[in-house]
């Protein structure tokens, strides 16, 4: 594995979101003194917080997956995620509504969701579920190790045992494909493919290896934070901060001071000047390209994942049909992909992800009152309406959402708003996400593993990058994988994978860090 050369005793980190504060806990504990720049006012990047009155709302994620992985990070310091996170698991971790009317809850315990699928759809196909589980299981042990938790120099680092695992396995048939071979219900096959969104990529066009995100969503398990999604990266900061982080917040990046093929120092938008042995910038890779000058040289464009319109709402009511995180599907569903990966057309019919954080903490919101987060893809600024034309757009399809949200069974949804947020495209490119998408870089082929944007950057010995745009690529766990693989960059370390199967994350005890309750 290739590494920074020369001294990295002092390491700046631009960007405090999940992979940078990843990056400087596995830094802090291989001894390095760490920066942390930040150019909001506190941590946590995409997972922001926004108060809504006296609602507080996550502005990013809101499933968490996979904890070990930011565990690792806390362990690097000697601490435990448990000591400064209550984390609820989620049972059901989804539900999934449908066009017919029909409903199913979908559980990461095996037992569990086999008698759901049985009562849902039959016996045929709840064998059919355990053959998937297997296979989701065995495919996420080919992979993790190898070609997601892991840093490429070279395209020939694929050739390995691993790969003809992989391929044995089927991960580069079609995903749509595979998940058929087990399940024929199309109701069931939507549930263990839609996460292909994630990636950007159709499940008709996916390759099956992209079936790990389904592992990790319908088997490893799913978690929600107390205080709400932006408690880990609020814990993940004080606990760098008590190994010894410097925490500069509401501090800009305007420049890198560069000599000699490194670079020698950050520039604050404020004039200041920290000098530095490395650097790593977790900033999203257009504003990292304009820090260094250049963008690297690609065969093809990169190609952006789909954006979202999300609509935060603080409501005076709720509704008992709904989970924690339900996903309403629409009737309609390779039109759906079509609509938001080729033609650029707002769904027709669309699918939803309603998610209502106050289920598990009624502390979001004022006493008897409800927080519903309503995800609807849309298409990106490349291929779909300008940034400048949501301006207009954005609230016709806010009312459309609430028209939609009322005909699937929310009734009075839009007089029960009592506060709302509502995020287009237009918002996401005010922030300096490519495209307009905050799910960055989409997974094609020819933008994953060896293929996907490089962390570590040619012509500068001392400079690496992290987050979701580079290796491994988008979503919570890959984030935090990649704040690691960035540090490793740094120090010539490797932290132990997480181990398939049902992580061995400890149940909560006292919490004491801030984020365990404190929402604010």
């Amino acid at each position: 594995m290739r590494t920074v050369t020369g001294p990295t005793d002092h390491v700046v980190v631009v960007g405090a979101g999940l992979s940078g504060l990843a990056c400087a806990l596995h830094l802090l504990g291989a001894g390095r003194r760490v920066t942390l720049v930040e150019r909001d006012a506190g941590p946590g990047g995409r997972a922001g917080r926004v108060g809504l009155g006296d609602y507080l709302v996550d502005t990013g994620p809101t499933v968490l997956t996979m904890p070990q992985l930011a565990d690792e990070a806390f362990a690097a310091v000697g601490e435990r995620l448990d000591r400064h996170v209550e984390l609820v698991p989620l049972h059901p971790a989804y539900r999934a509504a449908f066009a017919d009317g029909s409903s199913l809850d979908v559980h990461t315990d095996g037992d569990a969701m086999e008698a759901e699928v049985r009562r849902f759809a039959g016996p045929a196909e709840a064998a059919g579920y355990r053959r998937l589980r297997t296979w989701l299981e065995r495919l996420y042990r080919a992979q993790m190790r190898r070609f997601i938790d892991t840093n490429f120099d070279s395209p020939l680092q694929l050739a390995h045992p691993d790969l003809a695992r992989l391929a044995a396995l089927g991960g580069f048939g079609r995903l749509d494909g595979r998940i058929g071979r087990f399940l024929s219900d199309a109701r069931l096959r939507r549930v263990f493919s839609f996460q292909a969104l994630y990636a950007g990529v159709a499940p008709a066009r996916a390759l099956a290896a992209y079936a790990v995100i389904a592992y990790m969503d319908t088997v490893a398990g799913v978690w929600f934070p107390k205080g709400g999604m932006h408690a880990l990266p609020r814990a993940m900061a004080d606990v760098a901060a008590g190994a010894g982080a410097e925490l500069r917040r509401q501090a800009e990046v305007s420049a890198l001071e560069r000599s000699a093929g490194r670079v020698r120092a950050v520039r604050l938008a404020s004039g200041e000047r920290i000098p530095c042995d490395a650097v790593v910038l977790t900033c999203e890779l257009p504003a990292a390209h304009r820090l260094l000058g250049r963008a690297p040289r690609r065969p093809v464009p990169l190609r952006h994942s789909p954006s979202a319109v999300v609509l935060h709402a603080g409501t005076d009511r709720t509704w008992p049909q709904l989970a924690h995180h339900t996903l309403s599907f629409g009737a309609a569903w390779e039109r759906t992909f079509e609509e938001l990966t080729r033609s650029g057309t707002l769904m027709s019919d669309p699918s939803l992800l309603i998610t209502r954080p106050t289920t598990h903490d009624a502390s979001l919101a004022p006493p008897g009152r409800h927080l519903h987060y309503v995800l609807a893809p849309c298409p990106n600024t490349d291929i779909g309406p300008s940034a400048a034309a949501w301006r207009d757009l954005g609230p016709r399809y806010r009312d459309r959402l609430v028209a939609e949200l009322e005909r699937r069974g929310l009734d009075g949804f839009a007089n029960s708003v009592e506060k709302e947020l509502l995020v287009t495209p237009l918002d996401w490119t005010a922030q300096g996400h490519a495209a307009g998408s905050p799910f960055s870089v989409s997974h094609t082929f020819a933008q994953t593993g060896p293929f996907r944007p490089r962390n570590l950057v040619r012509g500068l010995d001392n400079v690496v990058l992290a987050g979701c745009g580079t290796t491994p690529g988008v979503g919570v766990p890959t984030v935090l994988i990649s704040g690691k693989l960035a540090a490793a960059r740094v120090t010539g370390g490797r932290a132990r994978a997480p181990r398939a199967g049902r992580p061995a994350y400890r149940r909560p005890s006292t919490p004491t860090g801030a984020g365990a309750h404190d929402p604010s």
